[in-house]
């Protein structure tokens, strides 16, 4: 079992500008260690996390990943969580992670075209009023806008131009976001192969993992 990175370098200070890891950063700790063994066999090249807030999730994949030449992208557009994404790439000795305060994949396409082999997003899920979507601040990380929708379905078109061949896209959902919805786009709309691979309640919340790649 690989030990969750260690985020005692982080003071409240940081957590009022960064999202604070919660259930929904735990289970997509949990989604990517039970798939450690399949993702160590693909020794990916490329990762990336979009929205990577404090860096717990992308310090935990370049862990499980291991030693290795790959290389880790982040992008968030607060860029405040770019910075505090490095401390904590820092404190557990991973020396690999370059971040990039953009929003979403803008200033990585085509660059990382068909080149991502390990994608995560906990994107902004919340169902707020749709004018708090697009804030630099700490809102961004939960504002989604209708049905908490609008920026995940900014990038869904994105992902088949993002992932390689043997890419895999790990997206956190809750059920407002209509998991089994997004699915189906992108089966039918980009010939993805998608399915939901963990779920789980916290609170009023439930939330999935939905693990997408090329069909097979």
């Amino acid at each position: 079992m690989i030990p969750t990175p260690d985020l005692s370098h982080l003071t409240s200070r940081d957590f009022d500008k960064v999202y604070e890891p919660a259930e929904d950063t735990f289970l997509l700790l949990d989604a990517l260690e039970q798939d450690e063994k399949h993702i160590q066999a693909q020794k990916p090249n490329v990762c990336l996390e979009i929205g990577s807030g404090s860096g717990c999730v992308t310090t935990m994949l370049a862990k499980i990943v291991g030693a290795t030449n790959a290389v880790f992208f982040t992008t968030d557009i607060n860029s405040y969580a770019c910075q505090v994404t490095q401390r904590t790439g820092r404190y557990n000795h991973v020396s690999t992670i370059e971040s990039i305060q953009t929003s979403l994949v803008e200033s990585l396409l085509p660059r990382l075209s068909h080149a991502v082999d390990i994608l995560c997003f906990n994107p902004p899920y919340a169902v707020t009023p749709p004018e708090e979507v697009g804030s630099h601040g700490i809102e961004a990380a939960w504002a989604g806008g209708i049905d908490g929708r609008q920026v995940i379905d900014e990038l869904l078109p994105f992902i088949p131009q993002l992932l390689s061949p043997q890419g895999i896209f790990y997206l956190l959902l809750i059920n407002e976001n209509r998991p089994t919805e997004v699915a189906e786009i992108m089966r039918t709309g980009y010939n993805m192969q998608a399915e939901i691979m963990m779920e789980r309640r916290a609170g009023r919340e439930r939330q999935y993992i939905l693990k997408i790649q090329r069909p097979v």
